[in-house]
């Protein structure tokens, strides 16, 4: 075993108990089964029809942030940008930064032919290749106090907080009703300990945020989100900071749907191992998950970056295996509703040029493509894994009254359905929340 491969030793000497709970847990958890009674346009049950199921999209989230939507140097590589992403991605996390939206008061960058920042394509863009492509796009994020605007009065806590609602109140006028997902805030946590005079250090900020936040965003999804070391590294059980940060606003009567944990793999190389109990022990990430789970809400791995360290053979097999194993992990816990990649391709991440590997987060080569574009193995790990492993396509035979059933991965179907007289094609959805049978009606020819 070589010196890297040893940070998948967890993984292989724990693997009876994670593969169990995988099994497990993604049985019970993502697939449920479908009960379909047939009918004919009379309303007289369908005897002894056979169904074909074939499986087209996942309920489940599986995304990517898309930064580089349309920002690439080359018209082929913004094609092949996102090509790479609908392929693989149902979900994209959309840059709205504020610093970076609005750099200049009053003037935010929501048209797609808006001033260009790298990193942050026009919102408009990234919504409408979403929405074009039958991909859910999510804000990232209301407020994150690492970006604030430079016009933003520093001290000023009333000042920040009516231009924080101001934001709230245009943003959603322009997108609530197209984006369902909106993260309130970033790193509060982190940023207590880092960003003097901001509104993090308002002892009711968090309520606060939440509850302005559920005024323009009532019908919307709204998430908290924290940083990895915050999360894993810092976890102790029910005395966790952060568990007790959302428990607090929750018992406040916070709208508070969805838990944001970051998973970035940022550490030097040689540093790696030593963090092998927080980042690479299935039973201790199981127990995270376990515990933030108790507070009744959805879990998200909102930002994850794997860290391959350079581009060898092995370094991109060592990524690949442990993008599998994490992936099942994330996808099998009953309160997991979204796995997150962060940067798509390599050298084009944070605090660094494209292209160049050694500097800021392109030092970590946590891309799924290359900087040319060609694929890594962890791009066809997860994409085999949600196209492949976790796919149904089933047969059933209906019986004599008109029922049919097949036990499938939840999202929507292609049905074709023969009887004696006929072949018909329709779409269903096996969805989790209905457990009574669904009723096709076969139309007359």
């Amino acid at each position: 075993m070589s010196e890297r491969q040893a940070v998948l030793k967890e993984f292989h000497r724990q693997s009876l108990y994670m593969e169990g709970r995988i099994r497990d847990g993604i049985e019970a958890n993502r697939k449920g089964y479908a009960q379909i009674k047939l009918v004919d346009a009379d309303g007289n049950p369908v005897p002894s029809a056979h169904i074909k199921a074939t499986q087209l999209t996942h309920d489940f989230r599986l995304g990517a942030n898309c930064f580089m939507l349309g920002e690439l140097e080359t018209p082929e590589k913004n094609v092949a940008y996102e090509q790479y992403f609908k392929d693989a991605f149902n979900l994209a996390t959309i840059p709205f930064y504020w610093s970076d939206l609005e750099p200049e008061q009053g003037k935010p960058r929501f048209a797609k032919d808006s001033p260009r920042i790298y990193r942050r394509p026009p919102t408009d863009r990234c919504v409408e290749f979403c929405e074009q492509n039958g991909i859910e796009p999510k804000c990232h994020c209301l407020h994150y106090v690492a970006f604030h605007p430079k016009w933003l009065p520093l001290g000023d806590l009333t000042a920040q907080k009516y231009f924080l609602e101001k934001r709230m109140r245009e943003l959603s006028e322009r997108y609530a009703a197209r984006i369902p997902s909106w993260e309130v805030l970033n790193e509060s946590y982190w940023g207590t300990h880092r960003f003097q005079g901001s509104l993090y250090h308002e002892p009711d900020f968090v309520d606060w945020s939440f509850s302005t936040a559920d005024r323009y965003f009532h019908s919307n999804r709204l998430i908290i989100n924290d940083d990895s070391h915050t999360v894993w590294c810092n976890y102790k059980d029910f005395r966790s900071a952060y568990y007790m940060e959302i428990k607090q606003a929750i018992d406040h009567g916070a709208h508070l749907d969805s838990i944001g944990m970051q998973y970035h793999m940022f550490m030097r190389r040689e540093n790696e191992i030593e963090n092998l109990e927080h980042f690479y022990n299935p039973r201790r990430l199981f127990n995270v998950m376990d515990t933030y789970a108790t507070l009744g809400r959805k879990l998200q791995i909102t930002e994850m970056t794997i860290s391959a360290y350079g581009d060898s053979q092995e370094d991109e097999e060592i990524q690949a295996e442990l993008a599998y194993n994490l992936y099942r992990i994330f996808f099998s816990h009953p309160a997991m509703e979204a796995i997150i990649y962060w940067n798509l391709a390599d050298g084009y991440a944070h605090r660094a040029v494209p292209g160049d590997m050694t500097a800021g987060e392109n030092y970590y080569y946590g891309g799924l493509i290359h900087f040319d574009f060609t694929p890594k193995p962890a791009y066809k790990v997860i994409k085999d894994l949600f196209q492949k492993e976790f796919r149904t396509d089933a047969e059933a035979q209906g019986d004599d009254e008109g029922f049919a059933f097949f036990k499938g991965f939840y999202g929507n179907y292609a049905l074709e359905i023969t009887t004696p007289d006929r072949v018909f094609k329709t779409n269903f959805h096996l969805n989790k929340v209905f457990t009574e049978p669904i009723t096709i009606t076969i139309p007359k020819e």
